[in-house]
């Protein structure tokens, strides 16, 4: 459990889940490597319906206005060292530029994060909020290598993953941290058995090379690029690796490049602690009385003493499962991903309270990949083998000791889940590449990274951090006073205005521009 997934999956995940409803596509395969060259022909068709891996469900609806999703595959090397190997198909969609041919930009590259979301999948869910964008681009995604239809990983089937995701993952004596620590190696051991092969070549700087040969593939001379959560370090990465083909591109959700998995982490524990303490603030701001606590403390204190209960008792669930604590940590942490999501949270609490569980777990599975048939999408175990395979440090049961009490003042709530979720990569078949991403790119095209006061996810301090890793002149920081996980899906003006401005006009706004108080953003030139 190391790193969460990105705004945009979480809300499209939860809404489906909690509406009952599911949409997407894509399609891939092992083939030779002549034919993973830059002057492939793709072959765009109607999007099928998505795979299990994908999150299963109906094809994608058509845009307003009629226009259909197109899917293809594309064949890169399975391992960028040996190009004349093996071949890896990765999954696309697009919706074709809505405007004028001859005021087309190009493609704009999307990737939502996670690591481990399908691109097929959540640019149909949001693709309406990219209109705008769509006059003068084809709107582009994928599910990057082993993800969804891109030879998505495979771990566990669903019958071990309700059990592992049902598990006591706080473990509070050795009996507990045993039968944990024993869960963690039999999932590692069961990715390594059924995706051995393609596990030591998901890393991020592979992404990177398969978007720089979609780019070529695609017919642009520059790859135009929006990057949410953990899309934004894999843009990072990719702008280090080739500074010269960063077209206009826009990271929002930033991830901090120079953190270490401990330290992001404990950055995550802190912006949950944030995200809860603004919840109870808001519900107990509202003019009616809030029907989960009398006062802010009130509200923290009567959650920390229903996640004590289930630890000793859970709640009937989504039979034949039950509420655990954490599952119910889990869909906690779900609806603290967006502020639309709060009034959800609400409700899952009163009828936790009330001694029913099913909205905490519908939650819970929306994390976790899980459809309402039972079907995991491979979402937790893609982010599993991608976080491995780049992630360095290996952390032992005596390292999360030591570190329990920083991540317990850091968040009472949250600080031990995410504690023992840093051995999640201590049995992994694949070595970890690096501490932490290199992003800088000296020689890179302007880059608007937009950072959110308020975000529990990828704390906002991250992207200061990435704008100055990327180099001066290149990381445009802006900032947005808001709640949630992102900025451009909030729908705030001041921050369309600045990402629009640049994607369509190359308009570059003011670095230090701040969004959220009313105000527009203010440009600095073209």
């Amino acid at each position: 459990m190391p790193k969460l997934p990105p705004r945009a999956r979480a809300l499209a995940a939860t809404a489906v889940l909690l509406s009952t409803a599911l949409a997407a596509c894509g399609d891939a395969a092992s083939d030779t490597a002549d034919e993973a060259r830059p002057d492939q022909k793709l072959s765009w068709k109607d999007c099928p319906a998505p795979s299990a891996a994908e999150g299963g469900g109906g094809a994608p609806s058509p845009l307003p206005g009629g226009a259909r999703w197109q899917c293809a595959t594309m064949k890169a090397p399975l391992d960028w060292d040996e190009p004349e190997g093996d071949t890896i198909g990765i999954a696309l969609i697009r919706a074709r530029a809505s405007g004028a041919e001859d005021k087309r930009v190009g493609s704009l590259v999307f990737n939502f994060g996670g690591p481990g979301g399908s691109g097929v999948t959540t640019l149909p869910a949001f693709g309406a909020d990219y209109a705008k964008l769509r006059t003068r681009y084809d709107l582009v995604s994928f599910d990057p290598r082993g993800v969804g239809r891109s030879d998505g990983v495979r771990c566990e089937d669903d019958a071990r993953l309700d059990r592992y995701f049902q598990q006591d993952a706080t473990p509070d004596d050795e009996a507990e941290r045993k039968e944990f620590i024993d869960n963690v190696k039999g999932f590692n051991e069961a990715c390594e058995e059924n995706s051995g092969k393609v596990l030591p070549h998901v890393r991020t700087t592979d992404v990177a090379r398969d978007m720089d040969l979609m780019r070529q593939v695609l017919g642009d001379k520059k790859l135009h690029y929006f990057g949410i959560s953990y899309g934004t370090e894999l843009g990072g990465v990719y702008a280090h690796l080739f500074p010269e083909n960063v077209g206009r591109a826009v990271f929002d959700a930033v991830v901090d490049p120079t953190e270490t998995a401990e330290q992001g982490s404990l950055g995550q524990a802190k912006g949950f602690q944030l995200a809860l303490d603004n919840f109870a603030k808001d519900c107990v701001s509202q003019q009616d009385d809030c029907p989960v606590g009398d006062t802010e403390d009130d509200v923290k204190d009567r959650i920390a003493k229903l996640l004590k209960d289930l630890d000793a008792k859970p709640l009937p669930g989504l039979p034949p499962r039950r509420l655990t604590q954490t599952a119910a940590t889990n869909g906690i942490v779900q609806a603290l991903y967006s502020q639309d999501f709060w009034p959800y949270l609400t409700e899952g609490l009163e009828e936790a309270y009330d001694g029913d569980g099913r909205i905490l777990m519908l939650l819970s599975d929306s994390m976790n990949g899980r459809n309402e048939d039972g079907e995991y999408s491979n979402l937790s175990a893609a982010n599993v083998a991608i976080n491995c395979a780049d992630d360095k440090p290996r952390y032992t049961t005596a390292d999360v000791k030591a570190k329990l009490p920083r991540f317990r003042a850091a968040s009472p709530l949250f600080g031990d889940y995410l504690a023992w979720g840093m051995l999640g990569c201590t049995d992994w078949a694949v070595p970890g590449q690096a501490d932490h991403p290199d992003v800088s790119a000296p020689d890179a095209a302007p880059i608007l990274v937009i950072g959110n006061t308020g975000d529990p996810a990828t704390p906002y301090e991250g992207a200061r951090k990435m704008a100055d890793a990327l180099g001066e002149g290149v990381g445009v920081e802006l900032t947005y006073k808001g709640q949630g996980h992102g900025a451009y899906d909030s729908g705030d003006a001041c921050v369309r205005g600045a990402v629009d401005g640049y994607l369509l006009n190359g308009t570059v706004p003011a670095s230090g521009t701040v969004c959220g108080t009313g105000k527009t953003a203010v440009p600095s030139g073209t």
